[in-house]
């Protein structure tokens, strides 16, 4: 089978084409301004903005299995359109899909949120995340949209950041809660859907509901780091529009997948 990972610089799309080479696939992975850096991976320059270019790639990869990975932060063009020209081209080839996406869609609340909850996005990372979903399922209803939380590994930007507001250059949120997922886990599960038929929504991210302050304590207990100058702070604090309370409830995908998605407590334990 042939693999396209679309964002294969990414945590994540590293880790999709670096588990998917180790099962015997043939991988693609496309990169914008990174390094996938994976032996074994076919590597592809490419914009996910320019529909064309993505169209014309599909084409000539003719891949099985397209899985979509690239985001933005702060960029609506390629989170939001570059997913939906993603989703055209695998159309047009016929390949089966799995769209990543993210609990930033939702808004918060203090009950979990179940796979097929709609979005509630409050900033326009969410939104983004939440218009892409809405193409995807538009364009290829038997599509895997997968929504995952914070992904730990090494290289995290989350390890980091924690790293950070231990060492006082970062602030971490007490109320902000989330269910982290380690990176090999969720490629595994990503890859468990490729070579399935499920469609359609499925949370896939850890068991542990943790604060963001909380993981830095754990990321300190991890590390042997010194946990006295950890900066917190909370969103109310701040004033900041963004979700807080957002825990995934991964009930259905622990009963469908092989793969087991660890907690993170046991992800960081010494």
């Amino acid at each position: 089978m042939r693999v396209l990972v679309v964002g294969g610089s990414g945590l994540l799309g590293r880790a999709v084409c670096r588990r998917g080479l180790d099962a015997g696939l043939s991988v693609v992975g496309t990169f914008h301004s990174g390094e996938i850096s994976v032996p074994g991976v076919a590597a592809r320059r490419l914009d996910v903005t320019d529909r064309a270019a993505v169209r014309a790639l599909v084409a000539e990869v003719r891949p099985d299995t397209v899985v979509a990975t690239p985001y933005r932060y702060d960029d609506w063009a390629v989170t939001a359109d570059g997913a939906a020209h993603v989703a055209v081209a695998a159309a047009e080839v016929g390949a089966r899909l799995v769209h990543v996406s993210s609990d930033a869609l939702h808004a918060g609340r203090p009950t979990p949120y179940a796979d097929d909850d709609p979005p509630t996005p409050v900033h326009a990372y969410g939104a983004a995340k939440a218009a892409a979903e809405t193409a995807v399922r538009a364009i290829d209803p038997s599509a895997a949209l997968v929504r995952t939380s914070l992904i730990l590994g090494e290289g995290s930007k989350q390890i980091q950041l924690c790293r950070d507001a231990l060492a006082g250059r970062a602030v971490l949120f007490s109320d902000e809660f989330r269910c982290p997922v380690d990176v090999t886990d969720l490629a595994d599960a990503v890859l468990e859907l490729a070579a399935s038929s499920y469609a359609g929504l499925l949370n896939v991210a850890g068991p542990d509901a943790v604060s963001r302050a909380d993981l830095g304590l754990l990321v300190a207990e991890r590390f042997g780091l010194d946990a006295a100058g950890l900066k917190t702070t909370t969103g109310a604090a701040t004033g900041l529009s963004r979700p807080l309370d957002v825990r995934l409830d991964s009930s259905r995908a622990a009963g469908l997948l092989r793969t087991r998605l660890r907690g993170v407590r046991e992800l960081l334990a010494r």
